[in-house]
C-alpha cells in the first residue's frame, strides 16, 4: 500500500477526523482512508447520468407471491379516498 502524507491540514478538517476516529473506535489513519473512500463514492454515484438508489436492493423479490398479495389487500383501506374529509 502507499503511504501518503498530508501537510496544512485545516485544524477544523483534522477535529473532524478525529471525532469520526474517536466515534469509530478507530485511528486517524483508518478515519482518514473512510472518509475519503464515502466521499469518492458519493462522488461516483453523483455523475452517473440515471442514477439510481441502491439503499434497498435486498428486498427486492424478497416477498413471496402470497405475501406481495396481503401486502396489496392490506393497503386497500389505505388507498380509499374519504370523501368527509375532501368536503
Amino acid at each position: 500500500m502507499k503511504a501518503i502524507t498530508l501537510r496544512n491540514v485545516p485544524s477544523e478538517l483534522a477535529r473532524k477526523i478525529e471525532k469520526k476516529a474517536s466515534e469509530t473506535h478507530s485511528s486517524m489513519n483508518k478515519a482518514v482512508i473512510e472518509l475519503l473512500e464515502e466521499n469518492l463514492q458519493r462522488r461516483h454515484l453523483r455523475q452517473k447520468k440515471n442514477f439510481i438508489y441502491h439503499d434497498l436492493d435486498r428486498l427486492a423479490g424478497a416477498w413471496s407471491k402470497s405475501e406481495a398479495a396481503r401486502f396489496e389487500k392490506g393497503l386497500t383501506e389505505l388507498r380509499r379516498i374519504d370523501s368527509e374529509l375532501w368536503r
